[in-house]
């Protein structure tokens, strides 16, 4: 269920799919890196202006679904404007900064990204650009990004596929929006 805020800015509207708390799992690949499944917990926020704030944060899993060690870390600010062209603005913990632009789908949830602009630090490792592509499909929230380096051409290296965190409160708030007058044995309320 997309739910839209009466707090959104109204500019955020179209990427109302993104706000809340996700979690999953996905596949890291790429030539040099270690090859492994990760878990996954993203975050999409807004505070009223114009922007959703975003946080993610990844780390490798053993065969049996257990947190080995952290992998990536990442945050950002994310803008819409009025033509549905998208940018982001992003930060990772290997030293890297982005720059990313796009654009939203007509008539579906999904976000195509391409970075406009790399800035690394002398620690972090060869990049040179890359490509995401987001999507709401069946009520999750799926990705996958591309990356290249001066050795390797552009290729795919992460996917996951993420669920919406529901808290207590969501619950909390949905059960007080039920009718008063529902029927007691449940099964009433489907004829």
């Amino acid at each position: 269920m997309i739910e839209i805020p009466s707090d959104l800015h109204k500019d955020l509207v179209p990427l109302a799919f993104l706000l809340g708390d996700w979690t999953g799992a996905g596949v890291h690949d790429f030539p040099g890196a270690e090859k492994c499944n990760f878990g996954q917990e993203v975050s999409f926020t807004h505070d009223g202006r114009d922007f959703l704030q975003y946080q993610s944060h990844t780390w490798v899993l053993d065969s049996e679904g257990n947190k080995v060690r952290p992998l990536e870390t990442e945050s950002g600010f994310w803008r819409v404007d009025k033509d549905r062209k998208v940018e982001v603005v992003m930060v990772r913990d290997d030293g890297v900064v982005e720059v990313w632009y796009g654009e939203l789908a007509a008539q579906k949830p999904q976000i195509d990204l391409v970075t406009d602009a790399v800035a690394r630090t002398a620690a972090s490792g060869p990049y040179s650009g890359g490509k995401r592509l987001y999507g709401y499909v069946k009520s999750d929230l799926m990705w996958v990004g591309e990356k290249q380096t001066p050795e390797v051409p552009l290729r795919p290296y992460m996917s996951a596929q993420l669920k919406k965190v529901v808290s207590p409160e969501d619950v909390e708030r949905w059960a007080k929006a039920l009718p008063d007058d529902m029927p007691d044995d449940g099964i009433a309320f489907f004829k």
